[in-house]
């Protein structure tokens, strides 16, 4: 089955965002709706999916737990070959889940010349309480560039923490100060709502990219 997409941003964008949804929140979920809005309000073009079990549940199947990130990969790839050429440079990414699964999928697409890196918002390094449980192995020798985008309140690992995985050299870390796992800081700690804050990390992919593939 064909993949299904929900895109945002100008059609001719120089850049298009291939973006996953978390482990329990659709594509059209209002955190993944402000985050497209955001990307493409910096002139990113973005392309939502879903994995086959969120799909199902908008159909009589109803509702599927989340498979392992393992199961879902080739999903992610079907993706990438149904989004077919962009005019410009490809990231591909996701929200917690649907970053992580890029994550496994990035080192083989860009080996290939499919895509110019990687943006994960909220990686799991580990689930809430259970630190030593850790999704790190891979990122170590990852060779994709990638930018992580995550919160300093963020259950699934904390800056302490992340700082010592000895993640890969290509891999950037944008800390969001009081941001949690969806990215949202404490307006009354920051100064920042949610939308302000993913206009924040719209700009800083945004300038990223713009050094990974000039």
């Amino acid at each position: 089955m064909a993949t299904s997409f929900l895109f945002d941003g100008p059609t001719d964008a120089r850049l298009t965002l291939l973006l996953a949804h978390g482990a329990g929140a659709a594509m059209d979920s209002p955190s993944m709706t402000a985050t497209a809005a955001a990307f493409a309000k910096a002139g990113i073009r973005v392309a939502r999916f879903e994995f086959g079990y969120m799909a199902s549940r908008r159909t009589p199947a109803g509702r599927k737990p989340p498979p392992r990130a393992e199961s879902v990969m080739p999903e992610f790839i079907a993706a990438v070959d149904d989004l077919g050429p962009t005019p410009g440079p490809l990231l591909i990414g996701g929200k917690s889940m649907g970053g992580r699964v890029a994550s496994m999928v990035a080192d083989s697409l860009y080996d290939a010349g499919r895509i110019a890196g990687l943006v994960c918002l909220g990686y799991p390094f580990h689930p809430p309480g259970k630190p030593t449980q850790l999704r790190t192995k891979h990122l170590i020798g990852l060779k994709t560039p990638a930018l992580i985008c995550h919160g300093t309140r963020d259950e699934f690992g904390s800056p302490e923490e992340i700082a010592g995985y000895g993640l890969s050299p290509a891999i950037e870390v944008f800390i969001l100060e009081d941001g949690d796992h969806d990215l949202k800081p404490r307006k009354s700690v920051t100064g920042l709502n949610q939308a302000g804050a993913l206009e924040l990390i719209a700009g800083k992919v945004r300038d990223w990219s713009g050094r990974i593939a000039p």
